[in-house]
This record gives structure tokens, sequence and C-alpha cells, in this order.
């Protein structure tokens, strides 16, 4: 088990950056891919980014490609996401998600359905 709580969100101009920050609970923190969703309202969660148990591959949706970077403190039990040239079409509230994974291989996950454990969501919004 291992429970997620975000921070960081907040309202920023287009241009802006903002770091999302996501702690975990638990002993076993370094064995979970991790990954960063979003959901505007009226729309269905989507993928913004992933990253591996050791932290040593990650992968974006093309929306935030070369804008976003995702990383992990396993010491630190957290997970972020560094926004930069932040836009309106960015604004959702932003959720990170956990799973166990292999830590043989270098594994990360794309879809909700594939994240046992969720965070409550921060809001981000972009102005214009």
């Amino acid at each position: 088990q291992v429970q997620l709580v975000e921070s960081g969100g907040g309202l920023v101009q287009a241009g802006g950056s903002l770091r999302l920050s996501c702690a975990a609970s638990g002993r076993t923190f370094s064995r979970y891919a991790l990954g960063w969703f979003r959901q505007a309202p009226g729309k269905e969660r989507e993928f913004v980014a992933a990253i591996t148990w050791s932290g040593g591959s990650t992968y974006y949706a093309d929306s935030v490609k070369g804008r976003f970077t995702v990383s992990r403190d396993n010491a630190k039990n957290t997970v972020y996401l560094q926004m930069n040239s932040l836009k309106p079409e960015d604004t959702a509230v932003y959720y990170c998600a956990a799973r166990t994974t292999y830590t043989s291989g270098s594994y990360y996950y794309t879809t909700p359905i594939e994240y046992s454990y969720w965070g409550q969501g921060t809001q981000v919004t972009v102005s214009s």
C-alpha cells in the first residue's frame, strides 16, 4: 500500500513555470513505477509523464515533451513534475499515480488503468 499527496499547484501566467511534488508513504517507494496524469473539466484523464522505478527512464506525452520534466528522489519518497513554458491548455487537475513494477527491468506505464494508487490531485491554472 502507498498513499500519495500532491502539492505545488496554483495559478500561473502563460509562459510561466510550476513544480509539482508528490510525496508517498511506505517503505517500498523505490519499487514503484510512477506517473503523472491530468484531467480538465469535461475531459478524460490523460497521460502526462511516466518514470521507471530507478528514475533511469522517462516518457512524455507529445503535448508536454520538451516543456515538462519528471524526476524522482527515492530517498525522499517523492516524485516531481517540473512544468515550464506553461500554456492555457495545460490547465487541469494533476494527479500522480503509482504501481508496483519489476525492478529487473525498466518499465513505464501510460494508461490510468495500469496504476493502482492515486493522489487526490492538485489544480494547475494557466492564464492567458
